[in-house]
């Protein structure tokens, strides 16, 4: 258990503070402390900034994927009008076969957007940034005591 402050010393020199064992002011702590408090703080707005950025990062691959994604879909939808142009002008070669590319697109289409979207939902991640922030108001709960 921590000893109990001390501020039966005699009163430093003219300033009216007073004084712990240790020899520093109860000014100096306080400001101390608070310079402290101050760099946690700075460190956590640094360390979510870091983690926003590469959470960003991979909403940018997804974002990357969804573009594919509409290139290919408009490809498909651009062969499947295709194939239904031969069909209604031709017998049946032209168009059977502009229908299996569409297909074939539609279905790679459908892959990236599916990657794209599944990208998209997952929800920001701070981890870090959380788990120390925990931390921090845990020590300032303990120094408070």
């Amino acid at each position: 258990m921590k000893e109990p402050l001390n501020f039966s010393q005699p009163e430093s020199e003219g300033t009216g503070e007073g004084r712990l064992d240790s020899g520093r002011s109860i000014t100096q702590i306080f400001q101390e402390i608070v310079s402290r408090i101050g760099e946690i703080i700075r460190s956590e707005f640094k360390l979510a900034t870091i983690e926003a950025k590469q959470d960003l990062s991979e909403r940018a691959k997804a974002a990357t994927l969804l573009a594919a994604a509409g290139a290919f879909l408009v490809l498909a939808l651009g062969f499947v009008l295709l194939a239904a142009v031969y069909g209604l002008s031709a017998v049946m070669a032209p168009w059977l076969s502009a229908l299996l590319v569409g297909v074939a697109a539609g279905v790679i289409g459908g892959i990236l957007l599916y990657a794209g979207m599944a990208g998209l939902k997952q929800s920001p991640k701070l981890e870090m940034t959380t788990r120390t922030a925990e931390d921090n108001i845990r020590w300032l709960k303990n120094q408070s005591r």
